[in-house]
């Protein structure tokens, strides 16, 4: 299913016409293209969202979607500050105590003193955290696996390059 989509996935055509007109300042040209971006975003975004607010729920049936990201963070890079989890989400220290605070109460996450710093704490999935996250995360992938299953696995490797370039570029 293709909703919203670029006329059904064509390219959009861009650079300079057979007449020599630069289509990036031509009516239409690049213009054509960054519209045609924003709206595969907008349909990508909000699945994700929703796709991110079930796998909450299974993660545990009173997580916040928000936090969700937080699981995966942790599971993937290990103890962190939560001034480092604000930083990388991009969200205050307020709503990353209060986040943080509502996973400690669902037994998804523990903190401890930072060893290189007694004033700090370190965040860090429980064994119930890490055990509930690693299965949806499973479940996840296979689901990519078989929704993809029709890609060339050169296909999908350039469309996770260009997303973590695009994620890249868009933390400066």
């Amino acid at each position: 299913m293709h909703e919203g989509g670029n006329d059904g996935g064509r390219p959009v055509e861009s650079g300079v016409s057979g007449n020599g007109v630069d289509r990036s300042t031509a009516p239409g040209g690049a213009e054509r293209e960054f519209l045609s971006l924003e709206r595969e975003l907008t349909v990508f975004l909000r699945r994700a969202r929703a796709s991110q607010g079930e796998m909450a729920r299974e993660v545990h049936p009173d997580l916040e979607s928000a936090a969700y990201g937080l699981l995966v963070r942790l599971e993937e890079c290990g103890r962190q500050r939560a001034t480092e989890l604000a930083a990388y989400i991009g969200v205050g220290k307020a709503t990353m105590s209060r986040q943080l605070r509502a996973l400690e109460e669902l037994g998804l996450v523990a903190r401890e003193p930072d060893p290189a710093d007694g004033r700090a704490w370190l965040v860090h999935l429980t064994e119930e955290g890490r055990g509930r996250v690693s299965s949806v995360r499973e479940a996840r992938r296979a689901r990519y696996v078989r929704q993809l299953a029709h890609w060339d696995q050169d296909e999908v490797a350039e469309l996770a390059r260009l997303l973590n370039q695009l994620n890249r570029g868009m933390e400066k």
